[in-house]
């Protein structure tokens, strides 16, 4: 299938060493962060759950995801200690493991030059730069689906079924990659033999094996150990069930992410924008422009022998887990969420990377700038919607709520505060960094007009509220005229306008008392006028759009790009 096994020269406990050291050393400001958005909304209650001795989260709502990587946060906790910096310290020591996978496959298919870029190039990349210390299971489960892909080249049936479990195990979408090379096993078994011209014949077989075509028994060989992860993702699904009554999670987090997703319309968009994330997003269009770019010149030789390239049957499989995730991920998936596709971005890069050298003579000075490019794609925010997970947009989001929940404690501490979520979870949880004690709260979904003007008519519930921005809003904002842009977004992927604090205000009855912004993102508090008559404040109606924040609500606004 491949070329034959390169020895490293690099012993692997070393390059993981020299990783960690590099990514620890980056993320240093970063690790007392309080915990953002989902991270406080699912992932660390279900580790503290798990941690308490039960698989199945029950202080918030459970969306059916495998255990395996919160059950690593809760051992972390349960030896060091329960902290925002042992936390991220762990999802370090993930990420290193993760880098370390990309850097074995890269050296695998290509050279330890082009392993060394690649992995730099990835730790660099804004996305995985920003999932590297947050606690949520999409970069774990991409890295070990790195590290099955190398036992999968390798041709290591054991090591194959074992990392690509432990995948799926820690994100249930991780077995999407197994699932495509399985096609992709049976497509190697007919494409050269069916529905082909004699011409195209040996091309195909070339592209597919690597060389003549390999006996269907081989071929099973391979696939079975493709087919085994899906035993252990079945048993956890099983368990959940029995447990729960439902299996791919709560209801609404299914009709959320599969049942509303499954629009014709709305799956040519979302694919657009995952291929737009794969190849384009946050500065990645610099290294793919640059491969296409360099593509057109020969190349370069040395003493005479043209530099290497990354085998055609490689890079067909890397196309495989490339195509099976981008096609997958726009047809289920209620927020376009850029960090689902963190599987495929590596890949990718290590091509993109094997081209700049194999064609350009002084290719260190083309990755250096690919480098630059992805790092200020740290702090340089895009013309247009996006998640601020997937830069340092996300610290100051935390900043900013820090500052705003501070203030509210501290100026109002008897008071009920209206607000929405993730700073509902914020205010009620003080475990979760941001406040010294529980703050009363009563919640709305967002702050768009229509919400707003519910919360209006029932202001005899709360004394302060805390708005914000509940998506980033770039000041000039790509397309934004464009109505029928919207319009889409508003019916496919959940967008909405947030009230400026001053308008809000004047509808709430209330004055601005605190605001900051950081760059397209801000919070306030805006204290209640007093009322001539005020109305007594019992339970909350349920026809108001308030919800009590007694028990944690079944649909959680997401952030998600082009919302």
């Amino acid at each position: 299938m491949t070329s034959p096994k390169r020895s490293s020269r690099l012993h692997p406990a070393v390059v993981f060493a020299s990783i960690f050291v590099g990514i620890f050393l980056l993320h240093l400001p970063l690790l007392q962060l309080p915990y953002f958005w989902d991270e406080a909304g699912y992932y660390i209650p279900a580790a503290r759950d798990l941690l308490g001795g039960s698989l199945i989260p029950h202080t918030t709502v459970s969306n059916a995801h495998p255990p395996l990587v919160l059950a690593w946060i809760a051992l972390w906790w349960k030896f060091v200690g329960y902290a925002p910096v042992v936390t991220r310290s762990a999802m370090l020591v993930v990420a290193a493991f993760a880098l370390l996978g990309v850097f074995r496959l890269a050296e695998r298919v290509a050279n330890t030059q082009v392993a060394i870029a690649s992995t730099l190039c990835t730790a660099l990349y804004p996305v995985f730069f920003a999932q590297s210390s947050l606690a949520q299971v999409d970069l774990a489960a991409a890295g070990l689906i790195f590290w099955g892909l190398c036992a999968y080249l390798e041709e290591r049936p054991v090591a194959v079924a074992i990392w690509f479990s432990l995948a799926a195990l820690a994100k249930e979408t991780a077995i999407l990659a197994p699932a495509g090379l399985v096609c992709w096993e049976l497509f190697r078994l007919i494409a050269p033999q069916r529905f082909m011209p004699q011409s195209w014949k040996n091309f195909v077989a070339t592209a597919v094996t690597g060389g003549p075509a390999e006996q269907s028994s081989t071929a099973a060989s391979r696939i079975l150990p493709l087919l085994i992860p899906m035993l252990p993702l079945a048993l956890w699904y099983a368990y959940h069930y029995a447990r729960t009554g439902y299996v791919f999670g709560n209801p609404e987090f299914f009709r959320y992410n599969v049942a509303t997703t499954l629009n014709p319309l709305r799956f040519v968009l979302a694919l657009g924008l995952r291929l737009w994330q794969v190849f384009g997003y946050m500065h990645l269009w610099v290294l793919t422009g640059g491969m296409l770019l360099v593509m057109m010149w020969p190349p370069v030789k040395d003493d005479g022998i043209e530099r290497s390239r990354i085998p055609i049957s490689v890079q067909m499989v890397f196309l495989v887990v490339v195509k099976v995730y981008v096609v997958a991920m726009a047809l289920i998936g209620g927020a376009v969420l850029a960090r689902y596709m963190l599987p495929a971005v590596p890949l990718v890069i290590i091509v993109g990377i094997s081209t700049l050298r194999r064609r350009v003579r002084y290719w260190p000075a083309a990755v250096a700038v690919v480098a630059l490019g992805f790092v200020a794609a740290w702090f340089w925010n895009p013309p247009y919607g996006f998640s601020p997970e997937d830069n340092l947009a996300y610290r100051d989001y935390i900043v900013l709520h820090q500052d705003g929940e501070r203030f509210l404690e501290a100026r109002y501490p008897m008071a009920h505060a209206l607000t929405a979520w993730p700073a509902s979870d914020e205010l009620t949880q003080p475990w979760l960094g941001y406040t010294t004690r529980p703050v009363r709260v009563a919640r709305i979904e967002d702050f768009s007009l229509e919400q707003v003007l519910s919360a209006a008519e029932f202001r005899s519930h709360f004394e302060v509220a805390l708005v914000f921005s509940t998506k980033y809003e770039p000041v000039h904002p790509l397309l934004d005229r464009w109505a029928k842009w919207n319009d889409l977004k508003r019916r496919f992927f959940g967008f909405h306008r947030d009230l400026p604090p001053e308008a809000a205000a004047r509808i709430l009855g209330g004055r601005v008392v605190f605001k900051e912004e950081r760059e397209g993102q801000w919070i306030a508090v805006i204290e209640m006028e007093p009322m001539q008559s005020v109305e007594d404040a019992g339970a909350v109606d349920s026809g108001s759009g308030l919800q009590a924040r007694s028990s944690p609500p079944i649909s959680r606004p997401r952030s998600a790009p082009h919302r």
